[in-house]
Protein backbone atom coordinates (compact mmCIF):
# COMPACT_ATOMS: atom_id res chain seq x y z
CA UNK A 1 0.00 0.00 0.00
CA UNK A 2 1.45 3.35 -1.17
CA UNK A 3 2.07 6.36 1.16
CA UNK A 4 -0.87 8.12 -0.75
CA UNK A 5 -3.63 5.53 -0.49
CA UNK A 6 -2.93 5.57 3.33
CA UNK A 7 -3.14 9.66 3.42
CA UNK A 8 -6.23 9.15 1.08
CA UNK A 9 -8.06 6.61 3.63
CA UNK A 10 -6.37 9.03 6.57
CA UNK A 11 -8.34 11.76 5.37
CA UNK A 12 -11.77 9.73 4.52
CA UNK A 13 -11.59 9.02 8.08
CA UNK A 14 -12.57 12.42 9.22
CA UNK A 15 -16.03 12.83 10.48
CA UNK A 16 -17.89 15.50 9.02
CA UNK A 17 -16.85 19.02 9.71
CA UNK A 18 -13.61 17.65 11.56
CA UNK A 19 -10.39 19.71 10.68
CA UNK A 20 -7.28 18.33 8.73
CA UNK A 21 -5.31 19.10 12.36
CA UNK A 22 -7.63 15.92 13.52
CA UNK A 23 -5.54 13.47 10.96
CA UNK A 24 -2.36 14.18 13.71
CA UNK A 25 -4.13 12.69 16.66
CA UNK A 26 -4.77 9.12 14.90
CA UNK A 27 -1.39 8.48 13.18
CA UNK A 28 0.62 7.49 16.36
CA UNK A 29 2.32 4.23 15.54
CA UNK A 30 5.56 4.19 13.95
CA UNK A 31 4.48 2.96 10.96
CA UNK A 32 1.88 5.67 10.42
CA UNK A 33 4.45 8.17 11.26
CA UNK A 34 5.79 8.43 7.61
CA UNK A 35 2.09 8.70 6.41
CA UNK A 36 1.76 12.36 9.80
CA UNK A 37 5.05 13.58 7.86
CA UNK A 38 3.77 13.69 4.31
CA UNK A 39 0.96 15.30 5.45
CA UNK A 40 2.24 17.59 7.93
CA UNK A 41 4.93 19.18 4.97
CA UNK A 42 2.25 19.30 2.59
CA UNK A 43 -0.62 21.04 4.89
CA UNK A 44 1.91 23.37 6.61
CA UNK A 45 3.18 24.18 3.35
CA UNK A 46 -0.39 24.99 2.20
CA UNK A 47 -0.41 27.25 5.27
CA UNK A 48 3.22 28.92 4.02
CA UNK A 49 1.38 29.87 0.49
CA UNK A 50 -1.28 31.66 2.49
CA UNK A 51 1.43 33.30 4.48
CA UNK A 52 2.65 35.29 0.74
CA UNK A 53 -0.72 35.17 -1.02
CA UNK A 54 0.10 33.63 -3.41
CA UNK A 55 0.36 29.42 -5.03
CA UNK A 56 2.66 29.76 -7.66
CA UNK A 57 3.16 27.18 -10.77
CA UNK A 58 6.77 26.69 -8.78
CA UNK A 59 5.52 26.18 -5.80
CA UNK A 60 3.34 23.27 -7.05
CA UNK A 61 6.21 21.83 -9.02
CA UNK A 62 8.40 21.96 -5.64
CA UNK A 63 5.66 20.05 -4.02
CA UNK A 64 5.86 17.33 -6.64
CA UNK A 65 9.96 17.26 -6.30
CA UNK A 66 9.78 16.79 -3.35
CA UNK A 67 6.68 13.93 -3.11
CA UNK A 68 7.60 12.33 -6.39
CA UNK A 69 3.86 13.25 -6.79
CA UNK A 70 2.58 10.74 -9.64
CA UNK A 71 -0.65 11.53 -11.82
CA UNK A 72 -2.76 9.24 -10.20
CA UNK A 73 -1.73 10.62 -6.92
CA UNK A 74 -1.82 14.12 -8.21
CA UNK A 75 -5.67 14.49 -6.66
CA UNK A 76 -5.26 13.43 -3.32
CA UNK A 77 -2.37 15.95 -2.92
CA UNK A 78 -4.18 18.21 -3.96
CA UNK A 79 -7.18 17.41 -1.61
CA UNK A 80 -4.74 17.66 1.42
CA UNK A 81 -3.30 21.08 0.11
CA UNK A 82 -6.94 22.45 -0.23
CA UNK A 83 -8.04 20.96 3.18
CA UNK A 84 -5.73 22.70 4.89
CA UNK A 85 -5.74 26.07 3.27
CA UNK A 86 -9.69 25.82 3.72
CA UNK A 87 -8.91 24.72 7.59
CA UNK A 88 -9.98 27.45 10.25
CA UNK A 89 -7.04 26.14 12.03
CA UNK A 90 -3.80 28.20 12.07
CA UNK A 91 -0.81 26.99 11.34
CA UNK A 92 0.27 27.19 14.70
CA UNK A 93 -2.42 24.28 16.03
CA UNK A 94 -0.80 22.06 12.63
CA UNK A 95 3.29 22.88 14.33
CA UNK A 96 1.77 22.60 17.64
CA UNK A 97 0.29 18.43 17.10
CA UNK A 98 3.50 17.67 14.72
CA UNK A 99 6.14 18.67 17.65
CA UNK A 100 4.00 16.78 19.92
CA UNK A 101 3.85 13.90 17.35
CA UNK A 102 7.49 13.99 17.00
CA UNK A 103 9.03 15.13 20.47
CA UNK A 104 11.38 12.30 21.03
CA UNK A 105 12.35 13.00 17.19
CA UNK A 106 13.18 16.51 16.45
CA UNK A 107 15.78 15.10 13.64
CA UNK A 108 12.03 14.72 12.25
CA UNK A 109 11.14 18.58 12.48
CA UNK A 110 14.51 19.14 10.97
CA UNK A 111 13.48 17.20 8.16
CA UNK A 112 9.93 18.51 7.71
CA UNK A 113 11.18 22.17 8.19
CA UNK A 114 14.07 21.32 5.13
CA UNK A 115 11.05 20.71 3.01
CA UNK A 116 9.10 23.66 4.10
CA UNK A 117 12.21 25.93 2.84
CA UNK A 118 12.54 24.27 -0.14
CA UNK A 119 8.84 24.92 -0.96
CA UNK A 120 9.53 28.57 0.26
CA UNK A 121 12.16 28.85 -2.01
CA UNK A 122 10.94 27.44 -5.27
CA UNK A 123 9.65 30.60 -6.81
CA UNK A 124 13.38 32.45 -6.29
CA UNK A 125 11.76 34.33 -3.79
CA UNK A 126 12.31 34.54 0.13
CA UNK A 127 9.14 36.27 1.00
CA UNK A 128 9.51 38.20 4.45
CA UNK A 129 5.80 36.88 5.54
CA UNK A 130 7.36 33.25 4.41
CA UNK A 131 10.23 34.34 7.03
CA UNK A 132 8.25 34.91 9.74
CA UNK A 133 6.23 31.72 8.93
CA UNK A 134 8.72 29.74 9.42
CA UNK A 135 10.66 31.00 12.06
CA UNK A 136 7.35 30.65 14.58
CA UNK A 137 6.97 27.14 13.19
CA UNK A 138 10.89 26.31 14.01
CA UNK A 139 10.17 28.12 17.60
CA UNK A 140 7.16 26.13 18.15
CA UNK A 141 9.94 23.17 17.12
CA UNK A 142 11.85 23.89 20.02
CA UNK A 143 14.37 24.25 17.05
CA UNK A 144 17.35 25.97 18.01
CA UNK A 145 17.58 29.54 16.92
CA UNK A 146 21.44 28.92 15.29
CA UNK A 147 19.82 25.27 13.96
CA UNK A 148 16.50 27.52 12.47
CA UNK A 149 19.76 29.97 11.04
CA UNK A 150 21.48 27.04 9.49
CA UNK A 151 18.69 26.10 7.49
CA UNK A 152 17.82 29.40 6.18
CA UNK A 153 21.78 29.70 5.18
CA UNK A 154 21.49 27.12 3.14
CA UNK A 155 18.21 27.39 1.52
CA UNK A 156 17.97 31.61 1.01
CA UNK A 157 20.61 33.04 -1.43
CA UNK A 158 20.78 36.01 0.09
CA UNK A 159 21.92 34.36 3.36
CA UNK A 160 25.73 33.63 3.23
CA UNK A 161 25.94 30.35 3.73
CA UNK A 162 28.78 30.17 6.21
CA UNK A 163 30.35 26.31 6.22
CA UNK A 164 30.74 26.88 10.12
CA UNK A 165 26.70 27.15 10.09
CA UNK A 166 26.00 24.55 8.21
CA UNK A 167 28.21 22.41 10.26
CA UNK A 168 26.68 23.89 13.01
CA UNK A 169 30.03 24.61 14.79
CA UNK A 170 31.26 28.21 16.23
CA UNK A 171 33.19 30.21 13.85
CA UNK A 172 36.00 29.59 16.41
CA UNK A 173 36.15 25.54 15.77
CA UNK A 174 38.85 23.92 15.69
CA UNK A 175 39.51 21.22 12.40
CA UNK A 176 39.19 18.11 14.53
CA UNK A 177 36.11 20.01 15.72
CA UNK A 178 34.97 20.89 12.31
CA UNK A 179 35.60 17.32 10.78
CA UNK A 180 34.01 15.35 13.95
CA UNK A 181 30.39 17.81 13.50
CA UNK A 182 31.21 16.66 9.51
CA UNK A 183 31.13 13.27 10.32
CA UNK A 184 28.71 13.03 12.87
CA UNK A 185 26.22 14.63 10.18
CA UNK A 186 27.08 12.62 7.10
CA UNK A 187 26.37 9.30 9.23
CA UNK A 188 23.29 11.04 10.28
CA UNK A 189 22.28 11.39 6.86
CA UNK A 190 22.94 8.29 5.82
CA UNK A 191 19.66 6.76 4.01
CA UNK A 192 19.60 3.68 5.84
CA UNK A 193 19.76 5.90 8.88
CA UNK A 194 16.60 8.03 7.16
CA UNK A 195 14.54 5.04 6.08
CA UNK A 196 15.09 3.57 10.10
CA UNK A 197 13.46 6.82 11.46
CA UNK A 198 10.26 6.40 9.27
CA UNK A 199 10.78 8.79 6.22
CA UNK A 200 9.17 8.30 3.26
CA UNK A 201 11.25 7.81 0.04
CA UNK A 202 10.24 11.79 -1.34
CA UNK A 203 11.97 12.98 2.21
CA UNK A 204 14.88 10.61 2.14
CA UNK A 205 15.70 11.94 -1.38
CA UNK A 206 15.52 15.28 -0.14
CA UNK A 207 18.65 14.44 1.94
CA UNK A 208 20.61 14.22 -0.94
CA UNK A 209 20.93 18.34 -1.03
CA UNK A 210 21.72 18.64 2.37
CA UNK A 211 24.82 16.00 1.50
CA UNK A 212 26.01 18.43 -0.47
CA UNK A 213 25.95 21.06 1.21
CA UNK A 214 27.75 19.52 4.42
CA UNK A 215 30.22 18.14 2.12
CA UNK A 216 31.33 21.68 0.59
CA UNK A 217 31.03 23.32 3.72
CA UNK A 218 33.71 20.20 4.81
CA UNK A 219 35.94 21.03 2.27
CA UNK A 220 35.65 25.02 2.41
CA UNK A 221 36.58 24.51 6.19
CA UNK A 222 39.30 21.80 5.61
CA UNK A 223 40.87 23.73 2.27
CA UNK A 224 41.57 26.69 4.16
CA UNK A 225 43.33 25.19 7.06
CA UNK A 226 45.20 22.87 4.34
Amino acid sequence: MSVWTRITEAISALATGEGLSAVFDRLRSPRERSVAFTIAVIALGAKMAKADGLVTRDEVTAFREVFQISDGDTAGAARVFNLARQDVAGFEEYARRIADMFQDQPEMLCDLMEGLFHIAMADGTYHPNEDAFLAEVGEIFGMPTEKFASLRARFVPDTSPLPHSVLGIAPGATLQEARDAWRKLVRANHPDVLVARGLPEEAVRMAEKRMIDINRAWETISGKAA
